[in-house]
C-alpha cells in the first residue's frame, strides 16, 4: 500500500489546505499587481471596448471594404458616457477589476494546483493520460478568454451602448454595469471553452460516453442557446456567435470521448 493511501482523511484535508492556500496566495500577489497597474488595465484593456477605434471594430471595417460591402460592417462612434454615482464606485470597480485580472492570470497556477492535489491518487496509466493537462487547459482557458474579450465583449458594448427606444434618451450607463457585462462575458466564455477537458475526465472515469454525447446532440443545441443567451446580452448577433464555438467545442468533445473510449478498448 503506498504512502498516499496510509494518509488519514485529516491528512488529505491539511494537504488540499496548502494547495488552496498556495493558490490564494498566487491569486493575491496578482491581483495586488493588477491593482498598481490601474492605468494600463482600465485604458488600454477595460475601457478601450469603448473606443471606435478597439481592433476588433476596425477589422470588421477592414472586412467590409474586402467583401465589397462597403461600410455596412463599420461601426461608428459609440454613443454613450460611462459615469459613476456612487461615493465608492470607482474605488470598488478597481478592487474588482483587479481580482478579476488576478483570477484570469493565476488560472493556470491554480489548475497546476489541482493537478498536484489529485495526482497522487492517480495510477501510472491514468497519469500517463492526463499528461498535458495544466497546459491544455490553460490554452483552452486563454482561448475562450481572448473569444470573448475580442468578439463576445465588443459586439455587446456597442450593441447595448448605441441600443435607443427613442432619440430623446441619451445613454449614461453607470461603470459597475460596464465592468460588470465585460467582465461576466469575458470570465464565461473562459470557462465555457473548459468543455473538452472536462468531457475527458468525465469519459476516463466512465461517467460519459461518445454515445451518450451523440443520443443528446439536440438537448446540447438547446442548452447551448440558453447559456449563450445568459452569457451575452439580448441580441441575436452575439448569442450566435457564442453558441457557434460552443457546438464546435461539443463535437470535439464527442471525438476526444471516443478516442478515450476506443483507447481504454484496446488497451
Amino acid at each position: 500500500m503506498s504512502e498516499d493511501n496510509e494518509m488519514s482523511f485529516l491528512d488529505h484535508l491539511e494537504v488540499l489546505r496548502w494547495h488552496i492556500i498556495r493558490s490564494v496566495i498566487a491569486l493575491g500577489i496578482f491581483t495586488i499587481a493588477a491593482f498598481f497597474a490601474k492605468s494600463f488595465i482600465f485604458d488600454s484593456i477595460v475601457l478601450r471596448l469603448s473606443k471606435s477605434d478597439f481592433i476588433t471594430y476596425r477589422l470588421f471595417c477592414d472586412l467590409s471594404e474586402a467583401l465589397g460591402m462597403g461600410d455596412k460592417l463599420c461601426f461608428g462612434e459609440i454613443a454613450f458616457n460611462l459615469i459613476n454615482l456612487s461615493m465608492s464606485g470607482q474605488f470598488m470597480t478597481h478592487i474588482m477589476v483587479s481580482v478579476v485580472c488576478g483570477i484570469v492570470v493565476s488560472f493556470p497556477y491554480i489548475l497546476f494546483e489541482i493537478w498536484r492535489f489529485v495526482k497522487p491518487a492517480l495510477s501510472s496509466n491514468e497519469k500517463s493520460s492526463a499528461r498535458g493537462v495544466v497546459f491544455s487547459g490553460s490554452l483552452l482557458f486563454t482561448i475562450g478568454i481572448a473569444f470573448g474579450y475580442y468578439v463576445i465583449a465588443p459586439l455587446s458594448v456597442q450593441f447595448l451602448g448605441n441600443y435607443r427606444v427613442s432619440d430623446l434618451i441619451q445613454n449614461q450607463i453607470g461603470l459597475n454595469s460596464y465592468i460588470t457585462t465585460v467582465a461576466t462575458i469575458v470570465l464565461a466564455c473562459g470557462l465555457v471553452f473548459q468543455l473538452p477537458l472536462i468531457v475527458y475526465f468525465l469519459t476516463k472515469m466512465g461517467i460519459l460516453t461518445p454515445e451518450f454525447m451523440k443520443s443528446y446532440r439536440k438537448h446540447a443545441v438547446v442548452v447551448t442557446l440558453i447559456l449563450a443567451a445568459i452569457i451575452t446580452p439580448p441580441d441575436i448577433s452575439s448569442q450566435i456567435l457564442v453558441a457557434i464555438p460552443i457546438l464546435f467545442l461539443y463535437e470535439i468533445s464527442i471525438f476526444i470521448s471516443k478516442m478515450v473510449v476506443k483507447k481504454a478498448d484496446s488497451a
